[in-house]
């Protein structure tokens, strides 16, 4: 049997860290939502063999047990009871070490396939669950709508956004950052945390201007210490227009964010040929 499943990239409009768990994991306090920039993943099981086998159209990722969509077949056959093999194919467009939670999108994509395909008929929360095992951003990727995500990532709270539609202005620059290396060089005696409780009631609220001037991440600083051209891109995206405009995860990757279709597409070209990929979406459905 086949599934198809899209994977979408994740942005954090906001991003807290407040402290560090006794077993040396961040505790996240973050306001996420998928864009319709996605990954399209197809799964397939056969009897032919017992191997689990990942093909993409990216050469730069890894086929073996380092790939996390690899890892989340394993949970699922594990689960399942089952010995079918598993082959997946990953038409990548996520670009990759971003701060899009491409691979997490991945790995969720092959949870939701496998569901569908041995009819285990778990919750998105017990998908998430098992989620965790294989990264913090897995669980918010299984449901791949708008939500408060806290805990170690695996408390995820789906959000009814009032907001008027907004468009994303996405730019990575030619660098790309390793999220677990990040984290060791953050000193939670320094970060700058945001007011998210102001945050929350402006989307409670469906107050676009309160929540462009709220949005925060308290890991940009970090990460633009080592690379300074995210705030040339930031400055870029607000000089041509942009309400607002941050990093997304851990970097490198800036978004900025308008509610004109006419500024976006402005903001867009300004920023072709400054950075090396730039990507202009919406809410993913």
């Amino acid at each position: 049997m086949e599934v198809l499943e899209r994977a979408y990239a994740k942005l954090n409009i906001s991003l807290d860290t407040p402290y560090l768990h006794a077993d040396g994991l961040q505790e996240w306090d973050m306001l996420m939502v998928a864009v319709d920039l996605a990954d399209t993943v197809t799964v397939r099981t056969t009897q032919a063999h017992t191997d689990i086998i990942v093909e993409s159209t990216s050469g730069l990722l890894p086929s073996n047990e380092r790939n996390l969509a690899y890892q989340a077949a394993q949970i699922m056959r594990q689960i399942a009871d089952a010995t079918d093999g598993i082959e997946i194919h990953i038409d990548k467009k996520i670009p990759i070490a971003a701060g899009l939670g491409g691979g997490s999108s991945d790995a969720a994509a092959v949870l939701r396939a496998l569901n569908k395909i041995w009819q285990l008929e778990l919750s998105e929360a017990q998908l998430a669950t098992e989620g965790l095992k294989i990264d913090a951003d897995v669980p918010f990727c299984v449901y791949s709508r708008p939500a408060k995500v806290t805990g170690r990532g695996e408390i995820v709270t789906p959000l009814h956004m009032k907001l008027p539609s907004i468009y994303f202005i996405i730019a990575k620059p030619s660098v790309s950052v390793s999220t677990p290396k990040l984290l060791r060089t953050v000193r939670y005696d320094q970060l700058e945390h945001g007011d998210m409780q102001a945050l929350m009631h402006a989307v409670d609220e469906g107050d676009y201007e309160t929540l462009a001037r709220g949005m925060f991440n308290v890991l940009e600083p970090v990460t633009a210490k080592q690379f300074p051209e995210i705030i040339r891109i930031k400055e870029k995206m607000l000089q041509f227009g942009a309400d607002a405009a941050q990093m997304s995860g851990t970097g490198p990757t800036v978004f900025g964010i308008t509610t004109k279709a006419s500024r976006a597409k402005h903001i867009y070209n300004a920023l072709k040929g400054f950075v090396v990929e730039t990507h202009t979406v919406g809410l993913a459905n």
